[in-house]
């Protein structure tokens, strides 16, 4: 069966830095895969390829079985891929009715996208309450509901998210997993690159873990959780007992 979106082989890095060393995953058709590892090792670039902000020096990127690596990236959004990025990146001087606004930019059916900011504020109601306010003045968490629901406003068919625990309260975070969770169970193919490991884990199907750029082990994300092996090999720590104390205190 064709992948929904299939990265085969994909160098990719900034300047003379490599980051992604022939790095191979896939994604199904309601699907949610969990990208996971340190800081630097290349989940982030590799969203960034993908959404095309970065084109990869080899291998290939196929969404649906279309060859995509190298097209502008508001084509990409047309496409039906869309990225959340990290640090929410709302634009705060706009409201948030208008920031909804801006994730429908390259939809042709204007006349539906009233309904759908309509369906996104029942569905968030906090964005409904404060549609008039600067998002700007929103928090943390809110900001990073209102960049998910900004998101799916442009309709995606396959949607990268971008650690959207960064920087938030242990509550925020709570909520914004509750937000990605109810997405996953709607069947949203979902792209999730995430350093709570534990949180990322209980909202997805299957998740690789990076490392130096390459897949390091890959499987069920369940499995992977409950996986001492992994946890001692792949997360750096000498005991599961200490994996687990780590995971809730960071959770």
């Amino acid at each position: 069966m064709t992948a929904l979106l299939e990265v085969a082989g994909v160098v990719a890095g900034y300047g003379r830095h490599a980051v992604l060393n022939r790095l191979s995953a896939r994604l199904d058709g309601g699907e949610a895969i969990a990208l996971i590892g340190h800081n630097g090792t290349g989940k982030s670039t590799l969203l960034r390829c993908i959404c095309g902000q970065l084109v990869p020096s080899a291998g290939m990127i196929r969404f649906d079985g279309t060859p995509i690596q190298g097209l502008a990236p508001a084509r990409i959004v047309r496409m039906g891929i869309v990225q959340v990025p990290a640090g929410r990146r709302v634009f705060p001087r706009l409201s948030v009715r208008e920031n909804l606004e801006a994730g429908a930019f390259t939809r042709a059916d204007r006349g539906a996208v009233a309904g759908d900011i309509a369906g996104v504020m029942e569905r968030f109601p906090v964005l409904g309450r404060k549609q008039r306010l600067p998002a700007g003045v929103l928090s943390g968490g809110e900001q990073q509901v209102l960049a998910i629901a900004r998101g799916l406003m442009a309709k995606p068919r396959v949607l990268l998210v971008d650690e959207p625990s960064l920087g938030l309260s242990p509550v925020m975070v709570d909520e914004v997993f509750d937000v990605l969770a109810a997405l996953v169970r709607d069947g949203m193919a979902l792209v999730l690159a995430e350093q709570n490991v534990r949180k990322a884990l209980r909202v997805t199907h299957r998740a690789y873990l990076l490392a130096q750029g390459q897949v390091a082990n890959e499987g069920d994300s369940a499995a992977m959780l409950d996986d001492a092996d992994i946890r001692r090999s792949y997360l750096g720590l000498g005991q599961a007992a200490a994996f687990g104390a780590l995971v809730d205190a960071v959770g």
